[in-house]
């Protein structure tokens, strides 16, 4: 006999779609939860299959540690593996200093968990060297709605506003595969009239959705939004009316774009002016439009200035701050929003605080009950970070995270993080980053714990606990709990997930990312469709919110407001969140990748998902159904470059770059542009990704250059 549904969340994507979950002499089952607004019950095979992960068979059920006689990691208690870990991060402390320490965590983890990392690492360790894994995700969008809006939030509207605009342009993403419960968003915007515009060096399954399909070569998206801009002003498309009322530094945007004749942008793009033409015109044709990015655009070396250019585009048409516009980003992770709004960046402190804002030092010190200058300034970015270990830093905690697998230059960083003197990695799988640790801490995952997440629309959910974990797993939290206990903080880091979330709504109030209002018991209310942030406590509610809950999208009138705020589903409808309530343009020019191809290295590679995996594949590898559906790498290339290399379908092809090679058999096809190859990035061993790409990092976001490098490719021996 079944129980009954337990409603929480998928443990993947950044949708974080609704799910049930029943245990019974089957095991544990997910049941649809069509009642949940964002995927209404629709489950891609990730979802269905994500208890498969919960089976001892594949997960972590003890911890080890690495015994100074074999080398080997063999089981331990839970007391020795803590003690453990406490003595070599004091060691390390009380030898070389505190930013000795470093902290790398996860977009994966709740905003429970990484509130508390970020704490432990500030607090208990002192350390300003902590990142994680999310700069890898969306940093550069953030970064570029920062300068733009004052604010970032993924997507400043739900999802359900997609279907009711009129264009939307999709800027280096699949959907089909990466998030495919959201796809239908874009069905339906078709089947009411509306017009996709997709742009990708691949046709992907998305892109054959499209009503037209831009096929750029890598690295090359910022010149093609300033092609665009450069359209708009030429033929008069401009909105000068919003430009005049709700924006600022147009004029020095415009004479950037300006540079950026089409012929001139073909050149670089490789995109035929007639379709720049299309484009510009669809979008400028719609009454209202949309421009949504992800890591195609995000991740380069100038990934800030690329959105930056897209942001321009949206501001310059109108296309903001009202219904039914606006920029976008797709989050990947499933908790990269959150994650990086509570504390566990480099530079932030929880409530999308600044570190180096006084003021804010202050307010999260008070709620921590230490001194403001006790709390150490901003670290290193995440793979400014990974690059350090074993220099500078000479001990890691790490949680939720697998860079041996998904770091840039993947060979150096598994070289750098086997010269730490230590490291504690505490995991759900024995990951290939695991592997390599002093100490491995078995820790809860999503359907064995209670927390919060935030999905890429800003809605804040609350993951409820279905089963019970195996005798020994404890999670995250406890284990912060325990090792801050020994290095002498015994209170402060509570292992109960609610209240380390009432101590982040206190931190968190007056925020850009003010979860004040917010509360479990709210979040359990209903149907369980979430709150949105910004939600202030009650005192802190303003009339003039700019929320919006009819059915025709209107802005609020104002009034009264209700007893408890509502959320906010729309951002910016009534002022952007700057300091004069206008939008910037930001002056942007298009700059080749930071690695160009040559003689020796003549083809682009860029690298993304498939629709089986996820990540770094820890997880979905040890899911038969998903290993069956796509089993191992491959190198996806055109047949033109094909017979150059006279490689057939199928056989093992060498990708070389300046860093590294790997070796994964032909995939052929006419849908990839003939002078690029795409591999996916799930996979260790002689087939990772990984190893080829190149960290050069944008300047604003510390966001590495995945999406772009030159490379070579010969036939395997």
């Amino acid at each position: 006999m079944h129980t009954k549904a337990t409603p929480t969340h998928c443990p993947y994507c950044a949708l974080q779609c609704g799910m049930g979950l029943t245990s019974g002499p089957g095991g544990v089952e997910v049941v649809e939860r069509p009642e949940f607004p964002v995927n209404g019950g629709a489950l891609c095979g990730k979802g269905r299959t994500a208890p498969a992960v919960l089976s001892s068979r594949v997960r972590l059920t003890e911890p080890l540690i690495r015994s100074h006689a074999t080398g080997r990691l063999e089981p331990a208690t839970w007391e020795e593996a803590v003690a453990r870990v406490a003595e070599g991060l004091s060691r390390t402390r009380g030898e070389h200093g505190a930013d000795a320490c470093g902290v790398f965590g996860g977009g994966g983890l709740t905003n429970e968990k990484a509130y508390a990392l970020g704490k432990f690492a500030r607090v208990a360790l002192g350390t300003s060297q902590i990142d994680y894994n999310g700069r890898f995700c969306m940093s550069s969008a953030a970064a570029a709605g920062q300068r733009a809006f004052g604010l970032d939030r993924g997507l400043p509207f739900p999802l359900e506003d997609i279907p009711r605009t009129g264009c939307v342009i999709l800027v280096g993403s699949n959907l089909a595969e990466t998030m495919p419960p959201a796809l239908r968003y874009l069905t339906e915007l078709k089947a009411n009239g509306g017009k996709l515009i997709v742009i990708d060096p691949r046709r992907t399954r998305t892109a054959e959705q499209a009503d037209l399909h831009l096929a750029p070569r890598p690295g090359t998206d910022l010149a093609l939004a300033l092609g665009l801009l450069h359209l708009v002003v030429a033929e008069g498309r401009t909105d000068e009316v919003f430009i005049e009322e709700r924006t600022t530094g147009w004029e020095e945007a415009r004479a950037a774009a300006m540079a950026h004749w089409p012929e001139y942008v073909e050149r670089i793009s490789g995109v035929p002016v007639p379709q720049l033409r299309d484009a510009m015109r669809m979008f400028c044709d719609a009454e209202a439009g949309m421009v949504l990015t992800a890591r195609g655009p995000e991740q380069q070396s100038k990934g800030t200035d690329t959105v930056g250019a897209w942001i321009n585009l949206c501001l310059a048409t109108g296309n903001a701050g009202r219904p039914l516009a606006g920029y976008g980003c797709l989050t990947g992770q499933g908790n990269g929003q959150g994650g990086r709004e509570h504390g566990q960046k480099a530079d932030q402190l929880p409530g999308y605080r600044k570190l180096t804002d006084p003021a804010a030092r202050a307010h999260v010190a008070g709620v921590w009950g230490v001194d403001p200058d006790s709390l150490p300034g901003p670290g290193r970015s995440a793979y400014e970070l990974l690059d350090a270990l074993g220099g500078d830093i000479k001990a890691l905690l790490l949680m939720g995270s697998n860079p041996v697998v998904s770091a840039p230059r993947a060979a150096h960083v598994e070289e750098r993080l086997r010269s730490l003197d230590f490291l504690a990695v505490a995991d759900v799988v024995l990951s290939e980053t695991a592997e390599l640790a002093d100490v491995v801490l078995p820790v809860t995952q999503w359907a064995e714990e209670t927390g919060t997440v935030t999905n890429l629309e800003g809605r804040v959910l609350l993951r409820r606990k279905a089963v019970s974990a195996p005798d020994g797993v404890r999670s995250d939290l406890d284990v912060l709990h325990g090792l801050a206990a020994i290095l002498g903080h015994e209170k402060g880091f509570p292992t109960d997930p609610e209240e380390v979330f009432e101590e982040l709504r206190r931190a968190s109030a007056g925020g850009a990312a003010d979860y004040s209002g917010i509360s479990y018991a709210r979040l359990k209310e209903g149907n369980g469709e979430g709150v949105f942030w910004p939600c202030p406590a009650n005192e802190d509610v303003n009339v003039n919110v700019n929320v919006n809950v009819n059915e025709d999208v209107k802005e609020n009138a104002g009034g009264e407001p209700d007893a408890v705020h509502p959320g906010t589903p729309r951002l910016f409808l009534d002022r952007f969140a700057t300091e004069d309530g206008r939008a910037r343009f930001v002056p942007v020019a298009h700059r080749a990748a930071a690695e160009e191809p040559d003689a020796e290295y003549p083809v682009l590679l860029t690298t993304g998902r498939v629709l089986a995996q996820y990540q770094s594949g820890a997880q979905t590898r040890r899911v038969d159904e998903l290993n069956s559906a796509a089993p191992g790498p491959f190198v996806e290339l055109h047949p033109r470059l094909a017979a150059r290399l006279d490689v057939g379908e199928g056989e093992p092809v060498t990708v070389v770059s300046r860093r590294g090679r790997a070796v994964a058999p032909a995939r052929i096809t006419s849908t990839i542009r003939s002078d690029t190859v795409f591999m996916p990035f799930h996979w260790p061993g002689e087939g990772r990704a990984n190893s080829l790409t190149n960290p050069a990092l944008d300047p604003v976001s510390r966001m590495p250059e995945f999406k772009v490098c030159a490379v070579r490719l010969e036939r395997a021996s």
